[in-house]
């Protein structure tokens, strides 16, 4: 699909010049009929006539909000026009207002206040919906990563567009889109608001599929904060990093058992010996007080001592 150029990234804004002094934005405000009217006015038009938006990035509705805005608009009637465009037999597509839409339908509206905007092709028909969306709607965070994925898959635009487009910088726009990397259990919790962006995305950090599922149950099960998961995360790094560092071959794991126990023999406390891949490693020495901490420096120091 070919790149949609233009001002959308300005939002509606760039598109809408309502007619100054119109009433049709109000709710008791005496509409013309729709077909009569010039794209960028406002009109108030059927409720019914009202094609659903096949762009819109929204999937989630929640039930207690809508019946907030039903509520809101049974005693101010809508407040912010809707937006479409003309369709065929006298209907109009949605481009954005869904919410608005079904919270007057609802609350038994037939008519709804509705900028009426020019828009040809499909192709600036989805880039719309999608922005504008990003920019007004309360959009969960799954909905937004698909949101930026569509701009660049079915727009064509780069990550660094899509972030001038919406107002954000680059790394906001990869940080969402690795959500979508994420196990479908754990982005319907985040569709649900049942885990933060913060817990999502210590778990990307996390490379094995079976691993963060594991660590999802066990933030749902003791309610874990997100520093608490991302300290988790890094433990997980840390001990994956060892578990690499002593898959030795069984003779030199015998050969440094060896080494280990002619040293704790030599200084009387435990001696671990760390290897690492590149020949180098650590060997820790333990003490138990520091009555026993003198006692390993007195014998350094003889050892010192001897060897000068």
């Amino acid at each position: 699909m070919a790149k949609v150029k233009g001002g959308l990234g300005k939002g509606l804004a760039a598109l809408i010049r309502p007619a100054s002094g119109s009433e049709d934005a109000k709710p008791g405000g005496t509409a013309a009929p729709s077909s009569q009217r010039a794209a960028g006015e406002i009109a108030q038009i059927d409720i019914e006539k009202i094609r659903s938006n096949p762009f819109q990035p929204r999937a989630d509705f929640d039930e207690d909000a809508l019946d907030g805005l039903r509520r809101s608009i049974l005693e101010k009637g809508v407040i912010q026009p809707i937006t479409v465009r003309r369709s065929t037999g006298g209907s109009h597509q949605l481009v954005s207002g869904e919410r608005r839409v079904r919270a007057a339908r609802e609350a038994g509206l037939r008519k709804i206040p509705a900028y009426i905007i020019e828009v040809q092709r499909d192709e600036e028909m989805l880039e719309l919906a999608l922005i504008e969306n990003l920019q007004r709607e309360h959009l969960n965070p799954i909905e937004i990563a698909i949101s930026y994925r569509r701009l660049l898959n079915d727009c064509n635009f780069t990550q660094e567009e899509v972030a001038q487009k919406i107002g954000k910088d680059r790394t906001t726009v990869t940080n969402f889109l690795r959500l979508l990397k994420l196990p479908e259990k754990i982005q319907l919790a985040l569709r649900k608001n049942q885990l933060s962006t913060g817990h999502a995305r210590a778990l990307v950090a996390v490379s094995d599929e079976k691993t963060r599922l594991k660590l999802f149950d066990r933030i749902i099960k003791k309610d874990l904060n997100v520093r608490q998961v991302e300290e988790l995360v890094r433990s997980l790094g840390e001990k994956k990093i060892h578990k690499k560092v002593f898959r030795l071959s069984a003779p030199v794991e015998s050969a440094i058992s060896s080494v280990e126990e002619r040293i704790r023999r030599a200084l009387g406390t435990r001696v671990k010996v760390h290897p690492r891949e590149n020949g180098k490693g650590e060997i820790t020495i333990e003490y138990y007080s520091h009555d026993d901490l003198d006692r390993l420096l007195e014998l350094f120091a003889a050892i010192e001592k001897n060897n000068s």
